[in-house]
């Protein structure tokens, strides 16, 4: 298919990032845009921008959701709003918690649930989730609610590929690495090891995720790109942690900068 096919977007989480960088990707294709975030200035800067149409809400409050999806007949959604916390289980807050689920997962849910409905009965539409390798491996210094929650996308991914066959219906799962964020500017992540990775090593712009989705978006309509999983080149994901049997001092089986 080819962004023609299309008319109408919608992207949250889209006043920075790999949200700005797609309501431009999609509106300079000439699409009527969508754009979701809470940061009302800088929707107004991107709309200034871009052409696009912006909806200043904030994804967790399900009656903004709904007004939002009677708003257009959408052909792509991309849920791509996401929040990070520093902090495993061990250490979470109830807050975090309910932040996390609240915006990385209800949301994106209630989207689905709302949007995806009217593109099946149109035959046409394509669904872009930006989950995270988080969702698929476990490692030192993440967050475990945000993995969670991650994961939780991958799954929606993957069983709304069932729900929608026999239909035109794609579904795409776009599964970043280290991707140079605002993020890692929040103040709850900003002084974590994960942000100070972002400055030490090469990692990924969001300039590459938007080439990603495009690639799905713009495949033959027979075909349905089903996960894309992105990292930097000097990202692997890996690597062995072992405790003698007196469980006191644990070893790492690969350079800690290297594999994370």
């Amino acid at each position: 298919m080819a962004f023609s096919d299309y008319r109408t977007a919608l992207v949250t989480g889209a006043s920075s990032g790999i949200g700005a960088a797609t309501v431009r990707r999609l509106a300079a294709e000439g699409l009527e845009v969508h754009a979701v975030a809470r940061d009302a200035d800088r929707l107004k800067a991107l709309s200034t921008e871009t052409g696009c149409r912006v909806h200043a809400v904030d994804v967790s409050k399900l009656d903004a959701l709904t007004a939002l999806a009677k708003s257009a007949e959408f052909d792509i959604l991309v849920n791509n709003a996401g929040q990070s916390r520093r902090g495993n289980i061990l250490d979470t807050t109830p807050e975090d918690v309910d932040a996390l689920i609240e915006v990385n997962l209800r949301a994106v849910l209630h989207l689905t649930r709302l949007i995806v409905p009217g593109m099946a009965s149109r035959d046409r539409g394509h669904v872009v989730n930006i989950s995270s390798i988080a969702g698929h491996y476990a490692f030192g210094g993440g967050n475990t609610v945000y993995h969670a929650t991650k994961a939780g996308i991958h799954s929606l991914s993957q069983q709304l590929r069932v729900d929608l066959y026999g239909t035109r219906v794609r579904v795409t799962e776009v599964s970043p690495g280290r991707v140079a964020t605002n993020i890692f500017q929040n103040p709850n992540v900003a002084d974590s090891e994960s942000a100070r990775f972002v400055g030490q090593f090469e990692t990924l712009q969001p300039q590459d995720i938007v080439d990603a989705i495009a690639f799905a978006v713009e495949s033959p309509a027979r075909m349905n790109v089903a996960m894309l999983e992105v990292v930097p080149t000097f990202q692997v994901v890996g690597g062995l942690r072992f405790a003698s049997r007196s469980g006191t001092t644990p070893g790492h089986g690969a350079r800690d900068g290297r594999h994370r």
